[in-house]
């Protein structure tokens, strides 16, 4: 089974903000699969996913961002899952808005729910789709700035990279994550 996590913060005032673009991807995969994350484990929110690659979860760490890993470590145990078969997705301040990368390991690189996975799961490798959200103009602090709407100019931007970051997951669940990489990382 593969398992696809979308990163963000739960609650209507965190909804469609910068930092919740991985559970953007995650409930457009489940409106695109017919899916509908009503399931709870472990703190998170989930679907079961019958395709014809094969099962697939898609999951919402309703642990806010900063203890993503405190949800996700469970849910993997449980379920069986390993960190090959994980897709995490989450928004980059180190990408334009919009712009995609996806990577199979590396550092948290300042991001508090990859450093809280990376934490939970004791490894830095596990298959990533960074979403790129810009850094916040001059003078505004980071932690506004990610929990800010994004601008009518940029949604055209954001709802393009939401679909690729469909695209890509789609594509994960028959190819090599390698060769998925090769594809998106292109473009």
């Amino acid at each position: 089974m593969k398992l696809i996590i979308g990163l963000g913060n739960p609650g209507k005032q965190y909804a469609q903000t910068r930092h919740n673009i991985g559970f953007d991807v995650v409930d457009a995969l489940a409106d695109k699969w017919g899916a509908s994350l009503n399931q709870m484990k472990f703190n998170g929110m989930y679907a079961t996913v019958h395709r014809p690659e094969g099962k697939v979860m898609l999951l919402k760490p309703l642990t806010y961002m900063n203890l993503s890993g405190e949800c996700v470590r469970p849910m993997m145990d449980y379920f069986d899952i390993v960190e090959e078969d994980i897709i995490v997705i989450y928004d980059d301040l180190d990408l334009e808005t919009g712009k995609l990368r996806l990577r199979q390991k590396g550092s948290a690189g300042g991001h508090n729910g990859i450093k809280s996975l990376i934490q939970h799961l004791e490894t830095q490798e596990f298959n990533r789709i960074r979403v790129g959200v810009s850094r916040p103009p001059v003078g505004m602090k980071v932690a506004d700035y990610v929990l800010s709407k994004f601008s009518k100019d940029e949604e055209p931007v954001v709802e393009d990279a939401i679909k690729k970051s469909c695209d890509a997951v789609e594509l994960a669940l028959s190819k090599k994550f390698l060769d998925v990489m090769n594809v998106f990382n292109g473009a």
